[in-house]
């Protein structure tokens, strides 16, 4: 048996014991080491290290931790959080070795990033790949997304990093000439016009495979909201089975490790919740074109609240998603819709799942928002269609949806994907908002909105959010409810309440006398 080559740099030391810790780490490698373990004083090891982890059957790089309790880890022990431990794939108690890793090449180019270089696609190339080996800490990752977002990004320069996060990690192909996608920027609560896009379009006969992310900075992804329907998280067999079926899904896009590299930076740029407009379009071209996507619209919502704020940010974005899409041979649209105030009624997943099932169910309080907002959008999909005129995509979206094929086309989705078993009840904790005046809402903070929500507990709470039940130029009297906190856990309904009684996120315009 030929020994597995040490990697270059590292010296061969002891071993010690593999066990599994029961700690979820969020997408890094994190190891576990007792302060009296005898290599942990041989080698000069420091909290917060990086370190190589090996054995014959594999090796990975972790974060390192010292621990002083042997109830987690004994001094001939050394411990792997969750993903670590699946990661390397070997079984508890393997001798394995730990020694110090070398530290990534690609930090030179964050370093010269930092002081306003522009990067190179060799330079974009090596940070992600570096990153998605996991040789960046947590640190050195936010540093590089701070970097870029205090510098910017020249348009090469997103060019490059959107192709190096796409040849991260795997593509689909999905073997026909139209595949079709949908992605909103985000900005604007409750959204979740892809729910009902997909399934207008795949009744259609349209391909529209839609993985979507789960929430960044905002109270739900269309990934969180349709969990609450089905199962989000498929391996590529089960979409390709589901995608020639039914001709559309809505799942998670982590499952298939598609651009993994932006899945590691999500995850640390939400706690910081950095959004800044290079990344922004690296982020969905690279996860839109590793999901075999030809064809792609895009919806940038305007709003003093909004993401996007300004007309001229709009058309400057719009200009750098047609110039990447156009590089890397993707057909892209950009359609500036208006983003002054949240869509639909709820802000949450479970919230936002009831709206959406109440327009494909043409019911009459169904939020009419959403309705005419996803009919507008899956309208210009379908006029991607070659054997569809200009124009004509409204009325075949509407007639679709108006019909009950859209429902039905749903409900198979649903069921391919696996129906949720138990149904998602809204949080029990509610507390009432109402207007301190009589007047009219003249303005409706999406931002403060979203915070709100957030507070109560969606995305990771399912039932927690807002419910509103006033919009803009909605008539209110003084007492009137203008929206409805549900939140499950007694500390996070506490902060949502809080931050509500400290700024309502509405402003009413008093009557004229």
């Amino acid at each position: 048996m030929t020994k597995a080559k040490q990697p270059p740099g590292v010296i061969q030391t002891p071993r010690l014991q593999l066990r599994r810790i029961g700690i979820d780490t969020y997408r890094e490698n994190v190891a576990y080491l007792h302060r009296d373990c005898h290599i942990y004083r041989a080698e000069g090891f420091q909290a917060l290290s990086r370190v190589f982890i090996g054995a014959d059957g594999g090796h990975i790089l972790a974060v390192l931790n010292v621990v002083d309790d042997e109830a987690i880890v004994s001094p001939d022990e050394l411990g792997l959080s969750e993903q670590a431990f699946v990661q390397l794939g070997l079984d508890a108690g393997t001798p394995v070795r730990i020694e110090h890793a070398e530290p990534p090449k690609s930090m030179g180019a964050v370093r010269r990033k930092i002081i306003g270089e522009s990067l190179s696609q060799q330079d974009f190339d090596t940070i992600s790949r570096d990153i998605v080996e996991h040789r960046y800490s947590k640190m050195e990752i936010a540093a590089f997304l701070v970097a870029c977002s205090q510098s910017g990004l020249e348009r090469d320069e997103i060019l490059y990093l959107t192709r190096s996060m796409l040849e991260s990690g795997k593509q689909l192909d999905w073997d026909e000439n139209l595949v079709a996608d949908k992605h909103c920027i985000g900005g604007v609560p409750g959204n979740r016009a892809s729910m009902l896009i997909v399934p207008i379009v795949s009744a259609h006969g349209m391909l529209i495979p839609k993985t979507s992310s789960r929430a960044i900075t905002s109270p739900a992804g269309t990934a969180d909201t349709m969990e609450v329907l089905a199962n989000v998280e498929l391996q590529p067999e089960q979409l390709r089975h589901l995608i020639h079926k039914e001709r559309g899904f809505i799942v998670w896009g982590g499952t298939s490790k598609l651009a993994p590299v932006d899945d590691i930076l999500i995850s640390v740029e939400r706690p910081l919740e950095i959004d800044s407009m290079g990344q922004l379009v690296a982020s969905i071209l690279a996860k839109k074109l590793a999901a075999g996507s030809t064809h792609l619209l895009i919806d940038i919502p305007v709003g003093p609240t909004a993401k996007v704020r300004k007309m001229n940010e709009a058309l400057q974005l719009r200009k750098l998603f047609e110039f990447v899409g156009d590089q890397l041979g993707l057909h892209t649209e950009v359609i500036i819709t208006d983003g002054k105030q949240p869509i639909g009624r709820g802000i949450g997943p479970a919230l936002e799942a009831r709206d959406v099932m109440q327009v494909l169910a043409n019911e009459p309080n169904a939020p009419h928002d959403l309705r005419q907002r996803a009919l507008q959008l899956a309208g210009r999909i379908i006029e991607f269609d070659p054997d569809v005129r200009g124009g004509q995509g409204y009325a075949i979206a509407r007639d679709i949806l108006d019909s009950g094929r859209a429902l039905e086309k749903m409900q198979r989705i649903i069921s391919g994907q696996g129906a949720t078993t138990e149904a998602v009840a809204l949080g029990s904790l509610t507390h009432e908002v109402c207007a301190p005046h009589s007047g009219m809402v003249e303005s409706i903070d999406n931002l403060q909105m979203a915070r709100i929500a957030r507070m109560a507990g969606a995305p990771m709470d399912k039932g927690a959010g807002v419910d509103l039940s006033k919009k803009l130029g909605d008539a209110v009297n003084k007492g009137e409810l203008l929206y409805r906190i549900h939140a499950e856990f007694r500390s996070d309904f506490q902060f949502a309440c809080d931050l509500a009684h400290r700024d309502s996120g509405y402003t009413i315009a008093k009557e004229k006398h």
